[in-house]
């Protein structure tokens, strides 16, 4: 059997990519609400917010690490696999990937390092700042890595010469056609991810009985943040679908599973898509309602997977289940803080163990639909690499061979496997550990005692830190 390198290389990619997603999605969120807790802090001297960023920056430092190790990897990739690609963008991606590490790179590793050991030997105020600023740099670096993307999806701003892109307008290659809307989405898929993780985390110990002050806190600071949040990504996800519809209209044609161009088209609530007969099998749907969300009107027309030929089509069924699963996902995350809402009543949020015991299990639904979400942009693009322009396969290196990709393949996935066990193992006992008790002291000779190296805080942990002695 031959080995397709196109093929490898592309699962090699969407490997990688999906591993490397989920850390992000989570840091950029979570820094952001440590930011907000060492800022009440800083505000009420309240030692039940000095406890939850104590103990949520220490699940920080395992992440955002982990996101690190896995993408760097992706960089590479460009040189290994997809070298006609990485050669024909490198007038505009070079500049872009080198700003993400001088605007983002740099002001996270230097205020890092405060973050993770100035407790108690900086100025309560200069905490604060770092910890604004890694929240800073988080979103710094999401911008550059957005724009970089949504340039493949909806590019502008360049011309291609000789094979290669030149940029002949930097304003409308950064901020091209999709980027507000992509960047606004993932910022927001962002946010809910953290609220939602810190929630089922809180959630926990409140079943268990744990420092119930600070996890009641720290709950109901998440169950308002997601109430507001999760109707308003429904918002702009449907901007981004409209956006999508005039820049991408093959992409939506295979998230709603329309091949023929039509006018009352239905939402499909389930479907059987079959590329090779262009139909579906089976259908089960909403009469109008996808025409009614596209277009605001019933009759409106929406385009059909048919209007291209089928070597330009993606794969609809993979598009077409990964845009339900996000959007099935999304749901849920909206009903279940509208019940958060409902119980507050009687302050039955904290007590009522069927609810706590969902939000739980709610924690890890949204990796699971931002992978999906991830996966409709990416395959919904195929068989694009700079959509419209460059396919896969004219992006992909000459002289790589299936046996190399599949080897690099298998070498990413082992490599990986350990990082995520690594990672878990750690997450799992910072998790039991919990956060530092009030009471317990460990100082010698009056210092406080603190990890070495980030992952030490596992093992000599933040429990046992001396209170904080500094002054504004």
């Amino acid at each position: 059997m031959e080995l397709d390198p196109l093929l490898l290389s592309r699962l090699q990619f969407a490997f990688v990519v999906s591993f490397h997603a989920i850390f992000p999605v989570f840091t950029i969120g979570l820094a952001s609400y440590i930011a907000v807790l060492h800022g009440l802090f800083y505000r009420t001297e309240n030692p039940a917010w000095d406890r939850l960023a104590a103990f949520w920056t220490k699940v920080f430092a395992v992440v955002f690490g982990m996101g690190v190790v896995s993408g760097i990897v992706m960089s590479f990739q460009f040189g290994t696999n997809w070298s006609n690609f990485a050669q024909a963008s490198a007038n505009f991606l070079g500049p872009m990937l080198s700003y993400e590490v001088v605007t983002a790179f740099f002001l996270e590793a230097a205020f890092l390092g405060v973050l993770l050991f100035g407790r108690g030997k900086v100025p309560q105020g200069v905490h604060l700042f770092a910890a604004i600023m890694v929240a800073i740099g988080t979103f710094i670096s999401s911008f550059w890595i957005l724009s970089a993307n949504s340039w493949m999806q909806t590019p502008a701003g360049v011309e291609l010469r000789d094979g290669a892109f030149h940029v002949v307008a930097w304003s409308e290659a950064i901020f091209n056609p999709s980027f507000w809307y992509r960047f606004a989405h993932m910022v927001m898929a962002s946010f809910i991810t953290g609220g939602f993780v810190v929630a089922g985390v809180s959630a926990w110990y409140l079943l268990i009985r744990r420092d119930v002050e600070a996890n009641r806190r720290a709950l109901s600071m998440c169950l308002w943040l997601l109430l507001v949040l999760t109707p308003t990504q429904a918002v702009i996800g449907d901007f981004h679908g409209l956006n999508t519809l005039e820049h991408q209209p093959t992409k939506v044609a295979a998230m709603e599973g329309n091949w023929e161009t039509r006018g009352n088209v239905p939402l499909l609530l389930f479907a059987l898509p079959d590329q090779e007969a262009q139909a579906n099998r089976f259908e089960v749907g909403i009469p109008s309602l996808a025409s009614l969300i596209l277009t605001h009107d019933p009759a409106g027309e929406v385009p059909g997977i048919s209007a291209v030929p089928p070597e330009e089509q993606p794969p609809v069924w993979i598009v077409f289940w990964s845009f339900r699963v996000m959007v099935g996902i999304g749901l849920l995350m909206i009903a279940v803080a509208v019940a958060g809402l409902w119980l507050r009543r009687g302050g039955r949020v904290y007590e009522h163990r069927g609810f706590l015991q969902t939000l739980r299990l709610m924690s890890v639904t949204p990796f699971i639909a931002v992978l999906a979400g991830w996966i409709v942009t990416e395959v919904g693009r195929a068989p694009w690499l700079v959509y419209g322009i460059m396919t896969h396969a004219e992006g992909l290196t000459p002289s790589l061979t299936g046996g190399m990709a599949l080897f690099t393949l298998i070498g990413y996935v082992a490599v990986y496997a350990v990082v995520f066990w690594a990672g878990v193992y750690y997450l799992t006992r910072v998790v039991r550990q919990g956060m530092l008790p009030e009471e317990e002291r460990d100082t010698v000779d009056g210092a406080v005692h603190r990890p070495k190296r980030p992952l030490s805080a596992v093992h000599a942990t933040f429990e046992n830190d001396a209170a904080p002695t500094w002054r504004r």
